[in-house]
C-alpha cells in the first residue's frame, strides 16, 4: 500500500472539501481546509521525498469564473514536480496534452468517459489515441445508492448507471494505467473508509488503484492495508496534519510502507 498525496484546488485555493458538498452553482463547497500556501508548496514538499503518484485536482469546471485562477495553481504544482503528479478535472483529448506538457505523469477523466450516464466507448477511445492507455488515470468515484456503487460525474453531482464492480475493472483494465476511486459518501468527513467498497477495489489486481475517502485515524490505514491486501493504495486528505488535521504526516508514510 502506497501513500498517494493528492492536491485539490477550488476557486483558485488549495482545499479539503467534503465531497459530497461540492456545488457548481456558485462555486460552493463546504469547506474543511483552506490552505495559506500555493499548490506548488504542496508539490515540492513530495517532490523533496520522492513521492510519485499523487493527484492534482481542478474542482471548478472550465465555465468558472474560478477557472483560470484554478488552473493557475495546477499548471504551478506540475511544474514544481514534474512527473510526479497527475492532473485531473476536466480532462478531454483537447487539453490533456497541455498538461502533460506542464509535467503531468498522467491525465485523470471521468466525465468525458462516463457520459450521459453510461460508458462512451468511443470517448475512451479517443482519449487513449490521444495520451495513450499508460497515461490515462480513469476516475471510477462513486456513491452508494441502493446498496451498490455507481459511478458519479461532473464533480460528483451526476449519477451514471455504471455500477464500479471487479467486472468493471476487469473489462476497463486494457484502457488505462491506473484508476482512482473516492468513495463521495464519506469523502471529507474523516468518519472511516468504506470498507464494502475497498472490498470490491482489492479484487483486482491488474492495475494499481488509488483509494480515497473517509480516512479518520492510523486505525483506518491500519484496516485498508488490511482490507485491501496490501494492493490499494491511499489517499488522506482532511485528516492529514499537512490539510489541518490531527494524523501526522510521516506516521501515515510509514504506516503506509509497512515499518
Amino acid at each position: 500500500m502506497r501513500f498517494r498525496p493528492c492536491i485539490d484546488i477550488h476557486n483558485g485555493k488549495v482545499k479539503q472539501i467534503v465531497g459530497g458538498s461540492l456545488k457548481d452553482r456558485a462555486d460552493q463547497a463546504t469547506e474543511n481546509f483552506v490552505s495559506e500556501q500555493d499548490a506548488a508548496f504542496y508539490a515540492r514538499l513530495y517532490r523533496e521525498q520522492g513521492i510519485k503518484g499523487g493527484h492534482v485536482i481542478l474542482l471548478n469546471p472550465s465555465g468558472s469564473s474560478y477557472y483560470k485562477e484554478t488552473k493557475e495553481q495546477a499548471l504551478k504544482a506540475l511544474a514544481a514536480w514534474p512527473q510526479g503528479l497527475q492532473a485531473g478535472g476536466g480532462i478531454n483529448p483537447g487539453n490533456a496534452e497541455e498538461f502533460l506538457d506542464a509535467g503531468a505523469s498522467h491525465v485523470i477523466v471521468t466525465s468525458y468517459v462516463f457520459k450521459d450516464g453510461r460508458i462512451s466507448c468511443e470517448n475512451l477511445h479517443k482519449m487513449v489515441k490521444a495520451v495513450g492507455k499508460d497515461r490515462l488515470v480513469l476516475d471510477l468515484s462513486c456513491r452508494k445508492r441502493e446498496g451498490r456503487y455507481f459511478i458519479v460525474t461532473d464533480r460528483w453531482q451526476k449519477f451514471t448507471d455504471v455500477e464500479v464492480t471487479s467486472k468493471l475493472l476487469q473489462e476497463l483494465s486494457d484502457l488505462c494505467d491506473e484508476f482512482l476511486v473516492h468513495a463521495v459518501d464519506v469523502e471529507g468527513k474523516a468518519s472511516g473508509v468504506d470498507v464494502e467498497l475497498i472490498h470490491i477495489l482489492q479484487e483486482h489486481e491488474k492495475n494499481p488503484i488509488t483509494y480515497a475517502g473517509g480516512v479518520g485515524s492510523y486505525e483506518d490505514l491500519y484496516r485498508l492495508r488490511e482490507e485491501g491486501k496490501g494492493r490499494v493504495d491511499v489517499t488522506v486528505g482532511s485528516a492529514l496534519d499537512l490539510f489541518g488535521g490531527n494524523l501526522e504526516y510521516e506516521k501515515i508514510l510509514k504506516i503506509c510502507t509497512g515499518f
